[in-house]
């Protein structure tokens, strides 16, 4: 009968941890390993990647350009079609609001509805964005699909 005062790992699985500065006859005494002098030999030693020597890092070397403005930027909350499947009954209307408070998205900024799922009710679906896949899968069902436009500032 197993207990679990009898369970050990599978022998080999588990290395014991390397026990430094036991002296010479160890072969991890004096330097411990990590060599003489030098950056990597002290403690608290992490080289960030970004750092290439006296070299002029790789970041530094490759040319920058353009800009983009966050203020226009489009940020969706996505939905699939198999996921208005479970939430909603036949006939209702789906809108972001209505997915809020179901739980699907979590902020009513803009909603965009993609296509992975299954649909087989008939629902009134008001998005931001449809995906060409989604739109199609509603239209099937029996369903409509109506674009919200983006308020600008």
């Amino acid at each position: 009968m197993v207990t679990l005062n009898k369970l050990f790992p599978k022998h080999g699985s588990r290395k014991p941890r390397k026990r430094l500065g036991l002296g010479a006859a160890s072969g991890l005494g004096n330097y411990c390993g990590k060599g003489m002098k030098g950056q990597t030999s002290r403690s608290g030693n992490t080289r960030k990647e970004s750092k290439a020597g006296g070299q002029m890092p790789l970041v530094r070397q490759t040319p920058k350009s353009g800009f983009s403005n966050k203020d226009f930027a489009r940020r969706f909350d996505y939905v699939n079609v198999g996921t208005l499947e479970k939430i909603f009954k036949a006939g209702e209307e789906v809108t972001p609001e209505a997915l809020k408070k179901a739980g699907a998205i979590h902020d009513v900024c803009s909603v965009k509805i993609l296509g992975m799922g299954e649909l087989s009710k008939a629902l009134k679906v008001s998005a931001h964005g449809f995906s060409k896949t989604a739109k199609a899968a509603i239209e099937k069902a029996g369903g409509s699909v109506t674009v919200i436009e983006k308020k600008t500032k």
